[in-house]
């Protein structure tokens, strides 16, 4: 599975633990940058890019990790994508029914609220979880398009 990585300024050091945790456990990790800490990186052109990048990849199941203080400025603009299905998570839990019950392909971290351990352990949770197709469940995702595009 191909993940993409990217995160803003606040999300730096957590990105680059992300990347190695992602390239040990045997995941194919692009890291979308920023290459350096900048405080003038921002989160929307960040999120931008790896949504286009998750779009147009080949992959069987694609994902993006995004990383921001809060994760919700990632998620807003990620979200804004069409194609895109961002969740911010803050525990295991969350992260599982993100993926069992709206099929997400983007995990937004908040980099200021979550311990080294904890993100890992949401990470791997989210990427071994897959959607329930429960008809419910579909029917929503299917409302959604229908709705937004």
């Amino acid at each position: 599975m191909k993940v993409f990585i990217t995160s803003d300024h606040a999300g730096f050091e957590l990105k680059n633990t992300v990347r190695e945790h992602l390239v040990h456990n045997g995941y194919e990790a692009e890291d979308l940058g920023p290459a350096t800490l900048q405080e003038e990186d921002d989160y929307p052109n960040y999120a931008f890019h790896a949504t286009t990048q998750l779009l147009g990849s080949t992959d069987e199941d694609p994902r993006a990790i995004m990383m921001c203080a809060t994760a919700q400025g990632m998620a807003i603009a990620a979200n804004r994508v069409a194609g895109i299905r961002a969740a911010v998570a803050w525990n295991d839990e969350i992260a599982k029914l993100s993926r069992e019950h709206e099929d997400t392909n983007v995990l937004t971290l908040p980099s200021r609220f979550l311990e080294t351990e904890t993100a890992m352990t949401i990470i791997d949770v989210w990427l071994r979880a897959e959607f329930s197709k429960a008809p419910r469940h579909q029917r929503r995702l299917d409302e959604i398009e229908r709705i937004y595009g």
